[in-house]
């Protein structure tokens, strides 16, 4: 999580430049999320005396997180299409009910992410696609990323004071990363989202499966 944290602020300094960051979204967002994050680390916590079922928790938990995952990547056109149907004509981005909705799900996604790592990003996406259907593209991702930063980065120093991090690991993932980030992004342009798609969301339910199961 903290390389998460680590990775994704870059992303946001860029996204910022380009003004395709949603201040307001993720100030809402961080409202749920954040002490979502802190009350899940302090259930954890409470299970420190019993590590087994601190460890059964976290991979039902994940195994689970991977399975909506992967629908959502799986169905990812088909519930873009249903937001935008939602949207209709009659959109309004403000409100009490709409800022209390993305409360929720930064509720929600702090809680999957304190106990599995995963979550904000392909779910979150979504949640926001469904939520904001005509916010622009760019900037629901840009709102996104930097979202996850405060999120990532509480779950993750948690984690680490709770004996949860291997930092040696972490250094690992800072190396590896840019060039990993490099050849993905060029990957990705050439190889069909058609075929990304069900390969990457069937390695997840795979996955998953073991986990949860």
């Amino acid at each position: 999580m903290l390389y998460a944290a680590i990775t994704k602020s870059s992303g946001v300094l860029v996204h910022r430049k380009n003004n395709n960051i949603d201040w307001s979204i993720t100030g809402w967002l961080t409202l749920g999320s954040v002490p979502a994050v802190m009350l899940t680390l302090w259930f954890l916590s409470s299970l420190n005396e019993a590590p087994d079922a601190m460890n059964a928790i976290i991979k039902q938990a994940l195994g689970f997180v991977l399975f909506a995952t992967a629908l959502a990547i799986l169905f990812k056109k088909r519930l873009l299409d249903f937001a935008h149907k939602r949207a209709g004509g009659n959109y309004k981005p403000s409100g009490s009910r709409l800022n209390v909705l993305t409360v929720i799900t930064g509720l929600v996604l702090g809680t999957m992410v304190a106990l599995t790592s995963i979550g904000a990003g392909a779910l979150g996406t979504v949640a926001l696609f469904i939520l904001y259907p005509l916010l622009p593209t760019r900037r629901l991702v840009g709102t996104e990323i930097a979202h996850a930063v405060p999120l990532t980065l509480v779950a993750g120093l948690g984690h680490a004071s709770m004996g949860n991090m291997d930092w040696h690991v972490l250094g690992y993932l800072l190396v590896g990363s840019l060039p990993g980030i490099y050849l993905g992004s060029h990957l990705t342009g050439r190889i069909s989202d058609e075929w990304l798609r069900p390969c990457l969301a069937t390695m997840l339910v795979l996955i998953g499966y073991k986990l949860a199961f």
